[in-house]
């Protein structure tokens, strides 16, 4: 096998041109050939082009051999179906096992209809929302699968991703994203495939509590979130990755004696921008030859650090709720991201000074409080919209510019600095100049603040030890996001599969 990295190629060059490249270096005939990268390179705006690593041989590799199986494995319970959750359950079943997943929300067809109706002003369904519901809250984003982190399993997801649906492109993107409308396709194959394999899912299902037997979890206590029936579900290994939202789980896990620790975490607003100008500002002329632009941007120019988090090109952004009397937003964005807005969160740093450290949920809490005003300020799930002109002046807004909101459940007009906390406001209003030195444009008057984005991560952690079971309770891993290893869809994945190798070696062993 040949590899060739830093291959060049111009806005408009067909990738054809590849492969000769490939031929060319083997002198023979290629019957191996793939992408292994590709990057643009925009720094020059005048000199815009991809970037290209490539592996080829003169023989197709030996296919990987199909993971071992236990004969007559034990059963799993997987509580959550988000990233986490659904990677930890491909792998089990690939194992020979077959997992229980239980989800509180709904199958991805009647949670679309749900949130439908939601976002038209309906009423909120606190159990099947943007957060809760069969892919979690990765289903209504973006779909990036770019990570921080260097896994080695960061690529076993991404090949999972393209064999449930996502485009093929996915697996060498330097920044992948598959979009809300390819996720929901990506969703249902992966379900499909893991009924195929004996596994099974409990919608409606919530996770209340769990029993133990001689210090080893026994059973989980389920109730079903329509019907309010609970019941007994025997298992000693049990996957808990329930999100970062799920805050009545958490309490119950406190209830219950699990042990965990308070987490600092950030809190900010959603800032709109038109499509067109984000990529202008990227690329200069050549903006329209080119996918819609995207932006990452920190900036240092107050104690509190503010930095972009989950920006959607082409996207818009969505009521994130989860809990009855609180405003939440999130960014979502189709595969084309071909939308007239731009969005990201637009994050600071929350320390615990800020929301005392007098108990494990004061965080929570906190993140509670600045949902609920946001709410108090629109009296219903619109959300509280500022001018950034208007914001930086504190002065409330009375019309739109060019860039108008894409929130679909509707917007007031509010002061943002009152419903955030005070030295939030203040991060946000030195760093908004500062980010605007480095993306010309970004502090627009004319942009649009959305309130609140206050579920960028889980405000605690479950305590796992180095195999990735609960210090207190023997069978039970915490996993993802929610329980406080992972911050993304990739990552999440890449942690279930890791506990579900952990599961498999234990199993295996006794």
């Amino acid at each position: 096998m040949k590899r060739l990295d830093d291959i060049k190629l111009h806005i408009g060059e067909s990738e054809q041109k590849l492969l000769k490249i490939a031929e060319n270096a083997l002198k023979k005939p290629v019957k191996y050939f793939k992408i292994l990268k590709k990057s643009l390179d925009a720094r020059d705006k005048n000199n815009i082009f991809y970037v290209y690593s490539i592996a080829f041989s003169e023989c197709a590799p030996p296919p990987a051999p199909p993971p071992e199986k236990l004969s007559s494995p034990p059963s799993v319970a997987v509580i959550g179906s988000g990233p986490a959750g659904l990677f930890c359950a491909l792998r089990l079943v690939d194992h020979g096992f077959r997992p229980v997943i239980i989800e509180r929300g709904e199958r991805v067809e009647e949670r679309e209809s749900a949130l439908s109706e939601f976002f038209s002003g309906g009423e909120l369904d606190e159990n099947s929302n943007v957060q809760f519901g069969e892919g979690g809250a990765g289903t209504y984003s973006d779909g990036k699968l770019n990570t921080q982190t260097r896994d080695g399993l960061n690529a076993e997801v991404l090949a999972a991703f393209v064999k449930f649906g996502a485009p093929p492109e996915t697996q060498y993107l330097n920044k992948p994203h598959v979009g809300s409308d390819n996720l929901k396709t990506v969703l249902r194959n992966i379900r499909r495939y893991i009924e195929e394999r004996g596994g099974k899912y409990l919608f409606n299902t919530a996770f209340v509590s769990f029993t133990q037997k001689d210090g080893r979890l026994d059973s989980l206590i389920l109730r079903n979130v329509r019907t309010g029936e609970e019941t007994d579900f025997k298992t000693q290994y049990a996957v808990l990755a329930p999100g970062h939202s799920a805050r009545d789980t958490f309490a119950a896990l406190e209830r219950a004696g699990v042990a965990m620790t308070a987490r600092e975490f950030a809190i900010g607003l959603r800032i709109e921008h038109l499509n067109s100008a984000v990529s202008y500002a990227q690329y200069g002329k050549s903006y329209r030859l080119l996918p819609a632009a995207d932006y990452k941007l920190v900036s240092h120019a107050h104690s509190r650090t503010v930095f972009t988090f989950c920006m959607c090109p082409g996207g818009v952004v969505i009521p994130a709720a989860s809990e009855r009397g609180g405003v939440v937003t999130n960014g979502m964005s189709n595969y084309a991201r071909n939308g007239d807005n731009s969005n990201s969160a637009l994050m600071v740093q929350m320390k615990s000074c800020d929301f005392g450290a007098d108990d494990l949920f004061a965080g929570m809490r906190f993140q509670q409080s600045v949902e609920r005003r946001a709410y108090s300020a629109s009296r219903s799930y619109r959300a509280p919209v500022q001018l950034l002109g208007d914001f930086l002046k504190d002065r409330v807004s009375s019309a739109f510019g060019e860039v108008k909101p894409t929130y679909c459940a509707g917007t007031v007009f509010a002061p943002l600095g009152e419903i955030l906390p005070p030295i939030a406001a203040e991060a946000l209003k030195c760093a908004l100049p500062d980010m605007d030195r480095r993306l010309k444009g970004f502090a627009s008057p004319q942009a649009v603040l959305s309130g609140v984005e206050t579920r960028f991560t889980s405000p605690v952690r479950v305590l796992r030890d180095e195999r990735g079971e609960s210090v207190s309770v023997k069978g039970l891993y915490p996993c993802g996001e929610g329980s406080g290893y992972s911050g993304g869809i990739t990552s999440s994945a890449a942690d279930g599969l890791k506990i579900a190798e952990n599961i498999y070696s234990e199993c295996k062993n006794h």
